[in-house]
C-alpha cells in the first residue's frame, strides 16, 4: 500500500517528486517510494538526499522509510555512504509487501548498523521509526 493510500496519508505535510521516485514529508519522518525497476545508489540518489537535507537540515532529527511498493534494487555498496550524508537519520525502515522485497530488506538489514529496519506494513514501520525519533528527541531534551 502506498502511503497515499493509508490512514496517514492526510498528514503528509509536503511531496516531492524526483527521477527515482516520490518523497513525502511528516514532522519527524519522509518516506520515499522508489520508482519501478529503479536502481538506487548515491548518484541516483542525490535528489533525494538533497531534499532531505533541505527539509531536516543538518541536526534536526528525523527518521526515513522506504516504503516498497514498487520492485527496485539498491546498491549495497553504497549503504555505508548514507548515514554520513544524513547525520541527523535517526532511525530507518523499509516496509516490503512481497516476497521478494522481504528478501531484499533482509540483505539490507545486514549492512545497517542500527536495530531491526524490516516491517510487514507502513503502520508497524510508523510506529516504530517514529518511536526511535521521538525517544532520541527526549534524550536530547535532558
Amino acid at each position: 500500500m502506498s502511503i497515499t493510500d493509508s490512514n496517514v496519508a492526510k498528514h503528509i505535510l509536503k511531496e516531492v517528486k524526483t527521477e527515482v521516485g516520490v518523497l513525502y514529508f511528516f514532522n519527524h519522518i519522509a518516506v520515499v517510494e522508489f520508482n519501478e525497476s529503479t536502481h538506487v545508489d548515491m548518484i541516483s540518489a542525490r535528489d533525494t538526499i538533497h531534499n532531505l537535507v533541505s527539509y531536516f537540515g543538518q541536526s534536526r532529527p528525523f527518521g526515513l522509510i522506504a516504503n516498497r511498493v514498487n520492485s527496485y534494487s539498491i546498491s549495497l555498496l553504497d549503504a555505508k555512504e548514507i548515514k554520513p550524508a544524513l547525520p541527523n537519520m535517526i532511525a530507518y525502515g523499509v516496509v516490503s509487501h512481497d516476497h521478494a522485497s522481504k528478501m531484499d530488506a533482509e540483505i539490507e538489514n545486514n549492512f545497517c548498523e542500527s536495530q531491526q529496519i524490516h516491517f510487514k506494513d507502513i503502520y508497524e514501520c510508523l510506529n516504530s521509526v517514529y518511536g526511535r525519533v521521538k525517544e532520541s528527541l527526549m534524550l536530547s531534551l535532558n
